[in-house]
């Protein structure tokens, strides 16, 4: 079972076209990370924003449809699951109705002092899923 899923608004940027006129495909990768990037810090106790980082294991991405300069982009993301200190993530990057890409990725939370690997605390898990996080976790 996943959370509830996290709208992040994108506006496409002069800087993010390339040669071809539409959005360059690395930077979908970008928008992935300030999705989940927002989404962590929208949800997580400020203590554990402060004390986190976020770095990506994995990313599979099938693009859709090109985006152009001006238009108005919304990254939606779902939190699958948590497994020890990593996190699967499913983000659909959309314009209106049309899908422009689907994203499914992994990240490994790191605690910021030290770059270890930093598990998530049940506690933490739960914010996310918005019920007891054993049915959503696993030790691995």
């Amino acid at each position: 079972m996943s959370a509830k899923p996290f709208s992040h608004p994108i506006t496409v940027q002069p800087e993010d076209i390339d040669f071809m006129g539409h959005v360059n495909n690395a930077r979908y990768l970008g928008w992935v990370q300030d999705t989940v990037l927002a989404h962590w810090q929208k949800l997580a106790p400020a203590e554990e924003v402060a004390s986190k980082a976020w770095v990506a294991l994995k990313h599979e991405i099938t693009y859709r449809r090109p985006a152009f300069l001006h238009d108005a982009v919304i990254a939606e993301t779902v939190l699958e699951k948590i497994a020890g200190a990593r996190s699967f993530y499913n983000t659909v990057i959309r314009r209106g109705e049309e899908v422009l890409a689907e994203v499914q990725s992994m990240w490994c939370c790191l605690d910021s002092e030290t770059h270890r690997p930093a598990r998530i605390s049940r506690h933490v898990a739960e914010t996310f899923f918005g019920m007891p996080a054993k049915a959503k976790t696993t030790g691995a």
